[in-house]
């Protein structure tokens, strides 16, 4: 899972390779975690080396880079990514969303997006579901449902994003 606040969501205390290898050690994974951890690195962009380092010495760019190799040292089928991009700057949020989708074609992930933002649930999902009060309301794909809404409130949802715009 990849939260909005990977900065919240790492140990500050421990180097993130560390981080990185917790899920491998919480499913009784053996074998040369630093291997994996080196390859999950790369495979966001980083390098083997930022293994060593501290949270607090990253961007918050590179931060969610290190929560997507946490989330996926692993190789699970699905990647839950809750406001992954909310907290970054437009550029940042980008480039984090192309590195999604860039590893749901190496990788072969189901991604499940949760986001507010339109925009973004416009750009890279297949497929959307509006919720309220924990009820999925309305649900099929993307551009049916963001230009010809059933439901009210999703027509309000959508009514709301515009006059952010």
């Amino acid at each position: 899972m990849v939260f909005q606040d990977p900065f919240g969501s790492l140990d500050q205390r421990r180097r993130v390779g560390w981080s990185i290898a917790e899920p491998l050690r919480a499913q009784g994974v053996a074998g040369d975690h630093a291997r994996a951890v080196a390859q999950a690195l790369e495979q966001v962009g980083l390098r083997a080396e930022h293994a060593e380092r501290f949270p607090h010495e990253f961007s918050g760019g590179q931060r969610q880079r290190i929560a997507i190799a946490r989330a996926i040292i692993t190789r699970p089928r699905l990647l839950v990514a809750d406001e992954a991009v909310s907290a970054l700057d437009v550029s940042v949020q980008a480039q984090i969303l192309n590195l999604l989708m860039d590893l749901q074609d190496d990788l072969g992930l189901a991604i499940l997006f949760i986001s507010h933002d339109l925009a973004v649930v416009s750009s890279i999902c297949d497929d959307v579901l509006v919720m309220r009060e924990g009820q999925v309301l309305e649900r099929g794909p993307v551009a049916n449902v963001l230009t010809r809404p059933a439901q009210d409130y999703t027509r309000t949802l959508l009514a709301a994003a515009t006059l952010e715009d």
